[in-house]
């Protein structure tokens, strides 16, 4: 078979040569002009974000808690500090397996099952790079324990940190109250940025009331790391601003005195300098102790104190309600003088009872034999029941409700803390819309002695009492006087003044009837007279705990103690330049005049020993 022979063209293969080599450089320079275009991008227009992303892959944000502020007394004396102490704390990141290193350190330092609750709680809110605390206020014995077996805990360590502490644990337990571990709830309204590295905040108290304050404002660090997470250098700090120092208007020597004198009885005290409105003594007993708080109070000993009968965690000064007794008399005298039902000279006759138009029920006496012809003086002097029954049915309810909503009863005083109840100060609306009842005369009568549904909480008590002796100047009580703020002392701000329309007669004769109770022959607290050398205007109280049937006769020796009437007082002094007023109320005191007049006559006692602003100045 013939051999085929193909001839070639030259120019044919010299034009698809030259074409696919024109190709290929187009697709050369448009792969070049996309490259210069991505790293024009890379370097110039996304430069930063790049850089930023860069940069987060090994600089890390450590937050810079701030320091609390500092509580002190009006003399300066810290009822709030913070000092240093030893925690034992996990970064979550660095540890392999954090349940078998928290199931170790358990056995290791003898760890409480609700402590490694907790940790595991606070730990969700934290980045897993953040230091955790485990364990505060490590013993001497616990660090020697760790300390011994270190290495063998990657991630876990020892660290130096303040904490908070309360150097006059009950006395201060419920007006200062206490911080505490951050809870789940309180995670989801605390502010994250400024709480991030932070593990306490207030639960009670001032320290609840101005947790703004006393918090102060975070920091943080930009912190260098390596590839395993671990800190190189630090790149960058914003300290933290410390919270403000706050100087309460409060004097913790008082405040002693007032809750050793309450002794054996639970109760409360409130005393209040009348000028500035300033609370002197705030004190609840019992008290607790609140430092178990800061660091983690143990289940058993919350439990004791929960079901404890003394409810040592309640706060009676600001949440007690109680029938005011005869505490009430002196406004209720006022009232009757005010709106013209009676006046200073006017008579009523005290059988030892009183008795409503066709009733035969007796609203008795606390005189068996009664008092005779009473005026006004006297029937304050010696706490004539019979006088306030009839007084109070000629005012009539809804006046009475009227006046006495004018010195704060059955309202909040506004005071600078947290859950302050309003008490009671009822009314014939109050009872259809509270009980769907009608109002009754018997119910009117009651009133005019303090019982009933009257209802008075001991720092209402004490306000009112102030407002009386600033002649009609109302009285609003507080806590914090000043802060400092930037190393700047500065003044808290003060509430509009508001004065009553009252007749300054009408006012003299009260505080004249209110003076014999203490400085007369016939008073119920002339105990409290004895060796001074200026006038107490003041007035007992006794609040029944409950109704004794119309045919028997109060016995307190024949009952239990805990069905004994309560004791109160309320007094300021001096009489003709009053500087200070107290409300006291001890549980199951008895008698006002011999328990609670006593306790304050030791603050009133104390209190004006001491020299006055200008005095100090002077000095």
């Amino acid at each position: 078979m013939p051999r085929t022979y193909t001839i070639k063209n030259p120019a044919e293969e010299n034009r698809i040569f030259t074409g696919r080599a024109i190709v290929a450089m187009i697709f050369i320079l448009l792969l070049s002009i996309g490259l210069i275009v991505r790293l024009v991008y890379l370097q110039i227009v996304g430069h930063e974000h790049y850089a930023t992303l860069a940069k987060n892959n090994h600089i890390k944000i450590s937050p810079l808690p701030p320091t609390r502020g500092i509580i002190f007394d009006r003399k300066g004396r810290v009822l709030a500090d913070n000092v240093p102490t030893y925690s034992l704390e996990l970064i979550p990141e660095q540890i392999k397996n954090l349940d078998n290193t928290l199931a170790r350190l358990q056995e290791l330092l003898d760890i409480p099952e609700d402590k490694i609750e907790q940790y595991q709680k606070l730990r969700k809110r934290e980045k897993r790079f953040t230091s955790t605390p485990l364990l505060l206020r490590m013993s001497e014995e616990e660090i020697a324990k760790f300390a011994a077996v270190r290495p063998y805990f990657p991630g876990v360590d020892i660290h130096a940190r303040l904490v908070r502490h309360y150097p006059y644990d009950i006395l201060t337990s419920h007006v200062i109250g206490y911080v505490g571990r951050i809870n789940e709830n309180e995670l989801k309204t605390l502010p994250v940025s400024e709480y991030r590295g932070t593990h306490h905040v207030g639960k009670v108290g001032i320290e609840l009331a101005y947790e703004t304050e006393l918090h102060g404002k975070a920091g943080y660090a930009e912190i260098e790391t390596n590839a395993q997470s671990r800190a190189i250098s630090t790149l960058k700090t914003v300290d933290p601003t410390a919270g403000s120092n706050l100087h309460l208007t409060l004097d913790i020597d008082l405040q002693k005195i007032a809750y050793d004198a309450l002794d054996i009885y639970n109760g409360a005290v409130v005393a209040i300098e009348i000028k500035t409105g300033g609370v002197l003594v705030f004190t609840s007993r019992p008290g607790f102790d609140p430092n178990p708080f800061v660091y983690g109070i143990d289940s058993k000993s919350y439990k004791e104190l929960q079901t404890s009968d003394a409810q040592p965690m309640f706060n009676r000064a600001l949440r007690g309600q109680y029938p005011p007794g005869s505490t009430i008399k002196p406004f209720m005298a006022l009232a009757g003088l005010e709106y013209q039902v009676t006046h200073p000279g006017q008579k009523t006759y005290c059988p030892g009872y009183f008795q409503l138009p066709n009733v035969k029920h007796k609203y008795r006496d606390w005189k068996r034999g009664g008092h005779g012809t009473v005026d006004l003086n006297l029937a304050i002097v010696q706490s004539c029941d019979v006088y306030f029954y009839s007084l109070a049915l000629s005012l009539g309810i809804d006046n009475i409700h009227r006046f006495f909503t004018k010195f704060g009863f059955g309202e909040k005083s506004g005071i600078d803390l947290v859950g302050e109840l309003s008490g009671l100060q009822p009314s014939k609306q109050w009872k259809r819309k509270a009980r769907n009842q009608s109002w009754y005369p018997g119910e009117t009568v009651i009133t005019g002695i303090g019982q009933g549904y009257t209802q008075v909480t001991p720092l209402q008590l004490a306000r009112a009492t102030a407002t009386l002796a600033n002649k009609g100047k109302v009285v609003h009580p507080h806590l914090v006087g000043s802060f400092t703020e930037n190393g700047t002392l500065k003044p808290a701000e003060a509430k509009p003044e508001t004065t009553l329309a009252l007749n300054p007669r009408n006012i003299d004769a009260v505080v004249s009837a209110m003076i014999n109770v203490v400085h007369s022959a016939r008073g119920t607290a002339r105990i409290i007279s004895r060796g001074i050398d200026y006038q107490i205007a003041g007035k007992t109280g006794t609040a029944q705990v409950f109704t004794v049937k119309q045919e028997k006769r109060y016995n307190e020796n024949e009952i239990a103690f805990k069905l004994r009437d309560h004791a109160l007082f309320m007094a300021f002094a001096p009489a003709h330049d009053p500087q200070i007023a107290v409300a006291v109320i001890a549980e199951n005191g008895g008698h006002g005049g011999s328990v609670a007049a006593p306790i304050a006559g030791k603050i009133i006692r104390q209190y004006l020993q001491e020299p006055s602003d200008e005095d100090r100045n002077a000095q």
